[in-house]
């Protein structure tokens, strides 16, 4: 069963954001906040080491 929270205190500006997101993506700001927080929960950590093998990968390319 889905659970409900409040979120207090958000800056007027991220709000804002929010909104606009919401308006463009058809959803409601609800449902804009959800589909962030999955993004943020289920994101992969950045493998740093990763990045800069490939940079220098490229860079031997070039």
């Amino acid at each position: 069963m889905p659970t409900n929270i409040t979120i207090k205190g958000i800056p007027d500006d991220v709000y804002e954001s929010i909104r606009k997101k919401a308006e463009l993506n058809h959803r409601s700001i609800n449902s804009e906040v959800i589909v962030n927080l999955k993004k943020a929960v289920q994101s992969k950590p950045v493998d740093s080491s990763q990045i800069i093998h490939q940079a220098k990968k490229l860079r031997e390319k070039s």
